[in-house]
């Protein structure tokens, strides 16, 4: 199959553009509708090449701190021509920012629908490498919205609050009511400063320590966390624990892993610095 031509990214990321636009407000839309309609124009490519553009625009975003439409998952695997092009759409997508301010900053309203814990669990994602390109001499956006979205208290408050619930769930389905009753919302309780979120107990009644990272995307979506948390996690490897809860708005779930969060990540990359002359 021939390489994408300039116009043919253009319109590709213009459809991105309209979906992610309408997603980030809350407003209804048809992935399918978009595909087809783009088909029209794209008269050399097939729905799976149409698929893989658009998680390759995903992953783009998801490297500069920005929100993605959360049914494509991102690809990193791209031409840099693209990356280039998404940059140049975003420098002219008047009021963008604002939508991913909103989007990232505001207070959540998740869908009031029934949660089965039974079934919140599941499989992580794949391992996952940003591709490395030439640093550009220009960011398309002033802040990482990934990480404000993280940082919004009310994303955090229901994450952890879901997660709360799910511990007392889970040791009471064991059979084990009085270990479920020493499960602490330690953030509310303590504040941030602990290294973790919730303390909770094994079915030993041995402690572990969660720390919850919560996001309205999708699971792939980075996560950060600070050199406590950091720390914590390497102290207490064997009974610390990651349980990142995504697709908050929508239909809520988690997957968890344990061990210290330099070994959790495929990928660390560091984003503050500290120095002294």
């Amino acid at each position: 199959m021939p390489a994408w031509t300039n116009l043919e990214d253009e319109l590709i990321i213009a459809d991105y553009f309209q979906m992610l636009n309408a997603e980030l407000k809350g407003q209804s839309y048809s992935k399918t509708e978009h595909r087809n309609r783009l088909l029209t124009h794209l008269k050399d490519r097939n729905p799976s090449a149409v698929e893989y553009k658009h998680r390759n625009i995903s992953a783009v975003l998801i490297k500069y701190g920005m929100p993605y439409v959360t049914g494509y998952k991102p690809l990193p695997n791209y031409q840099t021509l693209l990356e280039d092009e998404v940059l140049e759409v975003l420098k002219n997508q008047k009021g963008i920012e604002k939508v991913f301010d909103d989007f990232a900053s505001k207070e959540i309203v998740p869908k009031k629908t029934s949660l089965d814990f039974a079934k919140w669990n599941v499989a992580p994602p794949a391992p996952y490498v940003e591709k490395k390109t030439p640093v550009r001499n220009f960011k398309p956006v002033r802040r990482n919205y990934l990480a404000i979205e993280q940082r919004n208290r009310f994303n955090g408050e229901i994450g952890e609050k879901l997660v709360y619930d799910y511990e007392k769930w889970k040791l009471n389905e064991a059979g084990l009511p009085r270990l479920a009753n020493k499960v602490k919302w330690i953030s509310k309780e303590e504040g941030d400063g602990a290294g973790f979120d919730i303390l909770s107990k094994n079915e030993k009644g041995k402690d572990i320590y969660i720390e919850v990272k919560s996001t309205a995307l999708g699971k792939e979506s980075p996560f950060f966390f600070s050199s406590n948390e950091n720390e914590f996690s390497e102290m207490n490897s064997n009974s610390f624990f990651l349980y990142r809860v995504f697709d908050l708005r929508v239909h809520p779930k988690i997957y968890i892993k344990n061990g210290k969060l330099q070994d959790i990540c495929s990928f660390v990359k560091p984003t503050n610095f500290k120095g002294y002359v």
